[in-house]
């Protein structure tokens, strides 16, 4: 199986010698993969869990190297300035590539010049989990609570905008209630705030709270899907909850190689990324988790990306974010 697979890398990456006038075969050492941010998260599962099938089809290792910082952005910037040999790689999200260009005056990439688009990975719906010490049982009960002392319970975030940020305001408005925001340095550490009982609530992507709320240190009180999923029957839907059907936007998990990588090197990494993504077992692992296996195209991711830099715009410009 394992040299099957690396005569499908072979086939994919065939042309990429030629395309970048090349004098070895590529792969011909190790691919670090950035994670832009913290371990213990949807991203850090999502890129582990790959990287190894990836590493398995094309005959050499698939480093995952964590990145974090400024909502995404230290991870874009390393890989935006890395050489275009398709040795680095890199893993962000939503936020880093739709939010962060209304977020800061002078950001140190361009989503849509800056990278080559491999594809989007997988996606993840938002769950909305609380403090078990907490007096609130369900989405109804956190809303009497913060309506009864306003401002008095707070939020966990992964930073100023990050789409936790984003899509818990919103819920706020739905709800008109007002939670004080708490901005930590990724989804892991707002996860572990909420589980001290330093913050009442966060959003986190089911990879990152399943295991904390089988275990009883974490209260599951919706989660922003269409309908209820297997990995928690018991949790309702947004909807159900009371919280409106499309109030938590779902993030995305995606690859990205610095711009002017050869075309025949970044089609090859896709078509890997998309094997591995759809790989039995990979699917098997990643579904456990609460992640969507996607396997999407660069221009699809592309064209997302542009669409999503207005659309977030026009929220950040309603919460009154100013740009830094």
């Amino acid at each position: 199986m394992r040299n099957a697979g690396r005569d499908f890398a072979a086939l994919v990456m065939a042309l990429a010698a030629g395309a970048a006038a090349a004098q070895e075969k590529f792969p011909s050492r190790p691919i670090h993969l950035v994670v832009s941010f913290t371990p213990g998260g949807g991203a850090d599962f999502t890129a582990r869990t790959v990287a190894l099938k990836m590493g398995d089809i094309l005959g050499q290792p698939v480093i995952v190297e964590n990145k974090p910082g400024a909502n995404g952005l230290v991870g874009c910037e390393a890989v935006a300035k890395a050489a275009p040999d398709g040795y680095t790689m890199l893993e962000t999200d939503r936020g880093a590539l739709g939010v962060n260009p209304s977020l800061y005056k002078k950001l140190p990439y361009d989503p849509l010049t800056d990278f080559e688009y491999v594809g989007v990975v997988t996606t993840a719906p938002y769950v909305l989990v609380s403090n078990p010490r907490l007096a609130a049982k369900t989405l109804a009960d956190l809303a009497a609570l913060a309506k009864a002392k306003p401002g008095a319970l707070n939020y966990g975030s992964y930073g100023i905008a990050s789409m936790a940020q984003l899509n818990i305001e919103a819920l706020k408005a739905k709800l008109g209630i007002d939670l004080t925001h708490v901005p930590y340095k990724g989804a892991g550490p707002a996860v572990q705030a909420v589980v001290a009982g330093e913050a009442a609530a966060t959003i986190a992507s089911p990879a990152a709270v399943l295991g904390f709320i089988r275990d009883g240190r974490l209260r599951a009180l919706a989660i922003g899907t269409k309908r209820r999923t297997p990995l928690l029957p018991d949790v309702p839907t947004l909807a159900e909850a009371g919280g409106g059907e499309d109030t938590l936007a779902p993030t995305y998990f995606a690859f990205a190689l610095p711009a002017k990588t050869p075309r025949a090197i970044v089609r090859g990494m896709s078509e890997v990324m998309r094997r591995s993504v759809m790989s039995p077992d990979v699917v098997e692992r990643l579904g456990a988790a609460g992640l969507e296996p996607t396997g999407g195209t660069g221009p699809e991711l592309l064209e997302l990306v542009k669409r999503d830099i207005p659309r977030f715009r026009g929220i950040i410009q309603n919460i009154g974010i100013q740009p830094e």
